[in-house]
């Protein structure tokens, strides 16, 4: 399968004051937001991008718009949405403060339980359980990657910009991790994960990279595009690593 790039959005008001924004419409960057979402094109200009997935909202409509904005117009990657990318919908958790929420019973089950949890339902904002939340954004995941495979090939490179609980969530699966311990993942805001999917398992080549240094997926592409049989299987003993492609 494809290579996808799991993109935080750059962070926001509602993360500097501590609120769970959630799909609360008009929740865009900040000046430091920004400036990441920009310093994030920077590092993936030289990734060969095929295209940008990315969740409907605001916030990350603009990380998105920062990734593609200094690549000439004729090279620039198509983007699109899909819901599925979207904020997990935490019903009556919308919008209010953290320290608040930590005060509720169900705080606790979110924590350690995650697995059996269902936000719940509000009159103007969708709820869903945490397990349903998964289960859409591998979807959504899992059927880019394939198309983007049929259209350029298995080294083909996609970023997926989304947020902070989706991506540690499809992080999670594709470490065979149980959801019930995905709290262990830290996703930071403007944050770089990497994953790489096949038939037989999943690799995790980044987790959390908020670095400076520009994505060099070279040295995998390469390999992915000269590769044949099973590109699931690992190498033993590690291998010379993935890093830029040596001549």
């Amino acid at each position: 399968m494809a290579i996808c790039v799991l993109v935080r959005h750059g962070r926001t008001s509602a993360n500097t004051s501590g609120l769970l924004a959630g799909w609360t419409p008009g929740v865009a960057l900040d000046d430091t937001g920004a400036a990441q979402a920009r310093a994030l094109g920077d590092r993936l200009s030289g990734a060969g991008l095929v295209a940008v997935v990315t969740s409907p909202l605001q916030r990350c409509l603009e990380t998105a718009a920062g990734l593609t904005g200094g690549i000439p117009e004729g090279d620039r990657p198509r983007t699109e949405t899909d819901e599925r990318l979207g904020e997990a919908r935490y019903g009556a958790w919308t919008g209010r403060p953290l320290s608040e929420l930590a005060k509720d019973p169900l705080w606790r089950d979110v924590q350690d339980r995650p697995s059996r949890v269902t936000f719940p339902a509000h009159a103007d904002h969708e709820h869903e359980s945490i397990a349903q939340m998964q289960q859409r954004a591998l979807e959504a995941v899992q059927g880019w990657d394939a198309r983007f495979e049929a259209e350029h090939g298995p080294a083909a490179v996609w970023a997926a910009v989304s947020h902070g609980d989706v991506i540690k969530a499809v992080l999670a699966a594709s470490l065979a991790m149980p959801l019930d311990e995905f709290q262990r993942l830290v996703v930071d805001p403007a944050s770089v994960s990497v994953v790489h999917l096949t038939s037989t398992r999943s690799f995790v080549l980044r987790l959390n990279d908020t670095g400076s240094d520009p994505v060099d997926l070279g040295g995998l592409t390469a390999r992915l595009a000269a590769a044949s049989g099973n590109g699931g299987d690992a190498v033993v003993g590690g291998g010379a690593g993935t890093g830029p492609a040596r001549t």
